[in-house]
């Protein structure tokens, strides 16, 4: 009984010395020596009972049912050929970045229509996440990342510095500037506490208690978005919130910045440095991450 298909290897061989009319220019085509592609051809014509080549002293012919059985193989491994080349491209042009929610939500992803602009052949996947992703394992090109740019084996690029200030909507301006007062009572206060602590100690005034703080919320992104609604005092990046700045939905009570010794960073494995596509996305998020910086007041007196 036949079985339901012969030695793939058997049938590789075959089809690219039907293709090349050679065992010989099979055999450099395949990295094989002429011997295992005859060999190879045999087992075949063994598996199925059907001889495939008639073998003379210096060529070889493809019989009758060689060339019934060619022209099928040619045709399959031709198909097989382009899904891999189109399977290449796509990869070629498909990024996938590892970004920080905040990061993502308030920079990074209003932004990306100016990058297919610039490059549209690129297609991005944006995955989110609290915790570093692991680069190098083939799921994640590049990403995000918050801290001191030492990732052993990653190439690193300066984005722009993790800042803080104060915001919040614009009908609570007023309260918000009595921040600046260390004999008034604090208003309610939204984000993360150790920012606050570090903000208020530079204005002289002592680290913030419980009662201060409203609804505790997961990332600063939400924080913002509090804040927008009129719920309390957020502390936040003045670059990641730019926009928001810019569109009065959020105003800066206090122009003091306060900074945390850390920056965001392009990183991504050293090995891929000249991988085209990520060459594409560095390009680009340099350019936009040095427009922010250049647009944000103040930051040439902390840098």
């Amino acid at each position: 009984m036949l079985d339901p298909l012969p030695p793939l290897a058997s049938i590789r061989a075959f089809e690219a010395a039907a293709r090349l009319g050679s065992f010989a220019a099979a055999a450099r085509e395949l990295g094989m020596s002429g011997a295992a592609v005859s060999y190879h051809v045999r087992r075949l014509e063994r598996a199925i009972g059907v001889r495939l080549f008639e073998r003379h002293a210096r060529t070889v012919a493809l019989t009758a049912p060689g060339e019934t059985v060619a022209a099928e193989a040619m045709r399959t491994f031709a198909a097989l050929r382009a899904s891999f080349a189109r399977a290449a491209d796509m990869d070629a042009a498909r990024l996938t970045v590892s970004v920080l929610p905040t990061f993502a939500t308030s920079w990074l992803v209003p932004r990306l229509g100016g990058l297919s602009a610039v490059q549209p052949w690129l297609h991005v996947e944006i995955d989110v996440a609290d915790e570093p992703r692991e680069l190098g394992a083939g799921r994640f090109d590049v990403a995000i990342r918050n801290g001191h740019g030492d990732w052993p084996g990653l190439e690193s690029h300066e984005l722009f510095p993790a800042l803080f200030v104060p915001l919040c909507a614009p009908d609570r301006l007023q309260e918000a500037q009595a921040l600046a007062d260390p004999a008034a009572p604090l208003p309610r206060l939204l984000g993360r506490r150790d920012w606050w602590t570090t903000w208020l100690a530079a204005g002289g005034r002592s680290a913030p208690g419980d009662a201060a703080f409203g609804t505790t919320l997961a990332t600063e992104h939400l924080d913002i978005a509090a804040a927008i609604a009129g719920q309390g005092i957020a502390i936040g990046s003045p670059i990641l919130f730019a926009d928001d700045i810019a569109a009065a939905r959020l105003v800066v009570p206090h122009p003091r910045i306060g900074r945390d010794g850390r920056t965001f960073w392009l990183t991504y494995p050293r090995v891929n440095a000249r991988v085209p596509k990520i060459e594409a996305f560095r390009d680009w998020i340099l350019s936009e991450a040095a427009k922010s910086r250049a647009a944000c007041p103040g930051l040439a007196d902390i840098a």
